[in-house]
């Protein structure tokens, strides 16, 4: 058999190998550091045993699947300590995920940040014990009875959810052993760098009407080094937690009266209102005309867009008059509605309508977190009808635009291109003008980009922003979504050149996505600390005393006529605890007045960054400020 791998070279043998044989032949070093095999494209174990021509990939931890199967094994080592110190406890699900892995258990009580202590310590008893990892399978009804016996009823239900006549895969570690497809690692010796980090509710199969389970997590890494430094990246995260600085700063709440509903606060409407007075300038800038819909419309509008069927579990629906209607969960039919209000020529085209649209979806309450996931936001959608030939056009658009957002806040970002998935709507010629369109897009403006194959829309292909924080971490935010089905379904018509009736051609597309999630990110991603032309308050005027007070209230005013937010701090403290306490709400600057400041007409200025700047009149730091305020200046905290 001849075995292609990843660079184009060819192994060949005359009888079976398995896949960590191969690697071993390859080199000694690639053996020690293979976690799993990519055969024609498909994860395997490393004990797979090859018997026929195919191209092959070994995996290392240094690829997102090889240190999947590394966490994997790692989860399941944490499954058989809990076993071993609470025999009583029941497992569910231990997958890895894109930073580490979980196990949902169910035991009475759940568990405490010193249990995890514990488990970690016995972790690592498991980890010197160097289990080999043995799969084997038994017939569906045998397997069954197997986790029955072993009293794991969860284990159960998930087999017998499996069709008749499956072969069930397990593995056994020891006296442990899980239901599982693998891949996992050859034994328990390799895992070395491995920390649990949190605990979590989670109902059994994401249910909420489901027993509540006690979910850990977890992640592991083959070198101690990238476990530290992910470690280190997670305290961060910590101190820049949206929910956190969000009390702390007055900017947001939320209430048990409505979860997953938000509560803008004094000082968050002022953030959020600066970032919508961007979005305003931005898209007047670019051609698009501002429209509102409605929060609540009527059962067939949603039935003909296709989201009645699609998407009505997500959806909170009412009765009036004995009619159905429902919240809408997104403005696009309202968009479609608005151009349908009036004949278009292709003389208005491309139409390009702007909506702050305020949207409801039910999410379930295991999965709302802060601002970040929410059942109501504001989404700045724009939906842009056009002819076929304008498509690369406006789609070149509206990707310099999402550029131009994400460049401003300092955000880099990585792009994708969705494909056709299998559940989808259209023709293949459709489909395929769309795709070419999208891409062409991107390869016009020489942007790089991975291909998601079958990840699109059911309606269309799509082009997704990720982008990147301050620590690391990334985020979806921006997206173009190319549509042909949604005017098809509303018989949408413009008149073109030659006087026939034509379809127009339609983009769905957000730059911050949802406000309220981007605000969250942007919280995190400054650390609260934000620039000028974003800050709640951008000036504290701190007398040193109270004799000072009627000067503090003339330069307040004065900043204000400018303006410029500013508050003044009136208390009888002494100036180094206002100054402290002016650092901590995060305002940029602070300009402190007393007897000489007074006497001279001046303002002694400090900034949140650099610290006392000296002595400045107040028209000098007017100028100055405002000037970083219109050119929307960045700094780094």
């Amino acid at each position: 058999m001849i075995i292609t791998l990843k660079d184009g070279s060819t192994k060949e043998y005359s009888s079976p190998m398995s896949v960590l044989d191969i690697a071993r032949d390859i080199s000694e070093g690639l053996g020690r550091m293979a976690t799993a095999g990519e055969l024609n494209g498909e994860v395997v174990d490393l004990r797979h045993e090859v018997d026929e021509d195919c191209s092959l990939n070994i995996l290392t931890a240094n690829d997102p699947e090889g240190l999947a199967a590394y966490r994997h094994t790692t989860s399941h080592i944490m499954a058989q300590a809990i076993k071993r110190l609470y025999p009583q406890a029941k497992l569910a699900i231990g997958p890895s995920i894109a930073d580490g892995f979980y196990y949902d258990i169910d035991i009475e009580g759940g568990f405490t940040p010193e249990d995890l202590e514990k488990i970690e310590a016995e972790m690592k008893k498991i980890i010197k014990e160097a289990l080999p990892l043995k799969r084997f399978t038994l017939p569906r009804d045998e397997a069954v009875a197997f986790m029955r016996d072993r009293q794991e009823p969860y284990k159960v239900e998930l087999i017998e959810d499996l069709p008749e006549g499956s072969e069930i895969s397990f593995y056994e570690q020891g006296e442990f052993v899980d239901l599982c497809a693998g891949p996992h690692l050859m034994s328990t010796k390799p895992v070395k760098a491995f920390k649990l980090t949190s605990l979590a509710g989670a109902y059994w199969r994401g249910n909420e009407h489901n027993k509540m389970l006690t979910r850990i997590y977890g992640t592991a890494f083959a070198k101690k080094s990238d476990l530290d430094d992910y470690l280190t990246m997670m305290e961060e995260a910590k101190k820049r937690d949206h929910r956190k600085l969000g009390k702390e700063l007055g900017l947001f709440m939320m209430n048990d009266a409505g979860p997953g509903f938000p509560f803008f606060l004094p000082k968050g409407m002022i953030l959020k209102n600066a970032l919508l007075d961007y979005w305003h300038e931005l898209h007047n800038r670019n051609g698009y005309q501002e429209i509102a819909t409605p929060i609540i419309l009527n059962r067939s509008l949603w039935e003909t867009s296709g989201h009645w069927d699609h998407y009505k579990d997500n959806m909170y629906t009412t009765v009036i008059d004995e009619q159905d209607y429902a919240i809408k969960p997104m403005n696009c039919p309202g968009g479609v509605l608005v151009y349908q209000s009036e004949p278009r020529s292709y003389r208005d085209l491309p139409l390009r309508l702007g909506e702050l649209g305020i949207v409801h979806r039910h999410e379930k309450s295991g999965q709302l977190h802060g601002l970040m996931r929410v059942r109501c936001f504001t989404q700045d959608d724009a939906h842009i009808f056009m002819t076929p030939d304008q498509i690369r056009d406006e789609i070149k658009g509206v990707a310099k635009l999402i550029d131009e957002v994400y460049s401003l806040f300092g955000f880099k970002y990585h792009v994708e291109l969705s494909t056709r998935p299998e559940n989808s709507m259209g023709s293949d010629e459709d489909w395929e003008m769309a795709t070419e369109a999208l891409r062409g897009a991107l390869d016009d403006l020489g942007l790089e980009y991975a291909v998601n194959e079958g990840d699109g829309a059911f309606y269309g292909p799509k082009i997704d922003f990720h982008l990147q924080d301050s620590i690391g971490r990334t985020w979806q935010c921006g997206t173009i979504q190319l549509d042909f089905q949604l005017p098809l379904r509303f018989q949408l018509e413009y008149t073109g050149a030659d006087g026939e009736k034509h379809r127009p051609i339609m983009i769905h597309r957000v730059a911050f996505g949802s406000i309220e999630r981007f605000i969250g990110i942007l919280i995190e991603h400054f650390a609260g600390a934000f620039p000028t032309w974003l800050a709640p308050v951008q000036v504290k005027v701190l007398p040193i005393s109270e004799k000072f007070l009627d000067y503090g209230e003339k330069i307040k005013k004065s900043l204000e006529d400018a303006g410029i937010r500013a508050e003044l701090d009136v208390r009888s403290e002494k100036i180094g605890y206002k100054i402290r306490e002016a650092q901590n709400q995060k305002i940029p600057f602070m300009l402190v007045v007393g007897a000489k400041e007074e006497e001279l007409g001046v303002v002694a200025v400090r900034t949140r960054l650099g610290g006392d700047q000296g002595q400045k009149s107040l028209e000098d730091f007017v100028a100055e400020i405002k000037s970083e305020i219109a050119e929307k200046r960045m700094q780094a905290e």
